[in-house]
């Protein structure tokens, strides 16, 4: 701890505001990317979110275009804990500075740009930015009250050391998204090759009747899935709640297959008291309402709340194929839900559903060929909750002192080579 010193963040870092970019500039579709708090993960890092940026087809000022690896700060709260969360800008895309965030400048050689990053996504770091937060409704902080947040920090040579510790854990984690994401839409592709190209095995030898291949049958979605139902037990009896049972809610609901892990769990009391079963691993969640239709698999025996239905395949055998014909029906069962007839999901959604269903054979086949890819997702998925749980572990320690790095000799990974080059 000899090196290390107690300061301010304001004698190591200034923040620059950002554009008030025009609304009714705004698209859903462009090059520009408008970042808001919304980009960023709760504990920290850059958060892409396809299908929901909004893009910027107007003029602003040059400075206001950020450059990969720049370091930005969420400066508003949007949703619970995202208040001076920090992320990386990504090598790829083209994104806007906008006033809710702030960008991170270095003063001169006084820290490590990636040291400082973990210290914005520290516990106590963030929680004296939330603490000199204002706002009823909408909380959000300033240059100046962040500028007053007391932290510890060493030489800067040792803060290299623990920010290449961390970046690390970092870097497998990311690695392994990626590797999910490729995996993920390796199975999406090899589905619409099948079973929306209609390019089959053996679909050469196969008739067609008004381009509906022999023995593929037109059904409502009712008749191939089980629609069950959840519940949530009495939230002000504690003996309900905090148990080893995952208790799904649609704030679960992730971009990737898999939901690994809740936000709440519930006691075996809990679940006797309530209208949800232990669904069983590779059951299909489907949300109902707010979020209506994110669709996902459960990793292991979960409950569920009622405003998500499970869904399980009338026909046995792996659920793999079934998973991703309601991924595909997404569009649709949107569209149903936000009609005049339907503000949410109900039981009899599934009704007018329609879905072609292939012959059990083939998709006993799609399930033979798509298994492997879903096991691989879920290792992945599993490392990564491995890897995150060492980190979070590290992080205090490492940004305390408490566990020194002055002697070790750490080869640094590969993100931070490439920053220097």
């Amino acid at each position: 701890m000899n090196t290390w010193r107690e300061t301010t963040l304001g004698q190591l870092l200034r923040v620059e505001h950002g554009f008030a970019f025009k609304g009714e500039r705004f698209s859903d579709a462009g090059e520009l990317v408008v970042l808001t708090p919304g980009n960023f993960h709760e504990a920290g890092g850059f958060r892409a979110r396809p299908g929901k940026d909004r893009f910027y087809a107007g003029h602003f000022p040059e400075r206001y275009l950020l450059a990969r690896n720049d370091l930005i700060v969420a400066m508003t709260e949007q949703g619970e804990g995202l208040l001076g969360s920090a992320a990386f800008i990504p090598e790829r895309g083209r994104y806007l500075h906008n006033q809710r965030l702030g960008l991170v400048r270095v003063r001169g050689q006084a820290a490590d740009k990636r040291f400082l990053y973990y210290l914005f996504n520290a516990p106590y770091v963030r929680q004296q930015i939330r603490n000199s937060s204002s706002g009823a409704k909408v909380r959000h902080t300033s240059p100046e009250r962040i500028y007053r947040v007391k932290v510890l920090a060493p030489d800067t040579p040792e803060q290299r050391k623990i920010a290449a510790i961390l970046s690390a854990y970092d870097e497998l984690i990311e690695n392994n998204r990626r590797r999910i994401a490729l995996l993920e839409k390796l199975a999406e592709e090899i589905y619409r090759e099948w079973f929306v190209r209609l390019r089959f095995p053996g679909h050469e030898k196969v008739k067609k009747t008004k381009g509906v291949p022999q023995g593929w049958t037109p059904l409502r979605s009712s008749t191939v899935f089980r629609v069950m139902g959840g519940g949530t037990p009495h939230t002000d009896n504690p003996a309900y709640w905090g148990g080893d049972i995952p208790f799904f809610t649609p704030k679960d609901a992730n971009d990737t297959f898999y939901v690994l892990t809740t936000e709440r769990t519930i006691t075996q009391k809990g679940l006797d008291s309530c209208n949800s079963r232990l669904y069983p691993k590779d059951t299909i969640f489907i949300t109902a309402r707010s979020t209506v239709g994110k669709i996902c698999l459960a990793y292991r025996e979960m409950a569920m709340n009622q405003t998500c239905y499970a869904l399980s395949p009338t026909q046995a055998g792996d659920v793999y194929f079934h998973f991703l014909l309601l991924k595909k029906a997404i569009t649709y069962i949107r569209g149903v839900s936000k009609s005049g007839v339907f503000d949410n999901i109900i039981v009899d959604t599934f009704k007018i559903i329609p879905v072609l269903l292939p012959p059990a054979l083939l998709i006993a086949r799609f399930n033979g060929c798509a298994g492997p890819i879903f096991t691989q997702i879920g290792g992945l998925l599993e490392q990564n909750q491995l890897l995150t749980k060492c980190r979070d572990l590290l992080l205090p320690r490492l940004l305390s002192g408490k566990l020194s790095v002055e002697h070790l000799d750490i080869r640094f990974p590969p993100g931070m080579v490439a920053e220097e080059v």
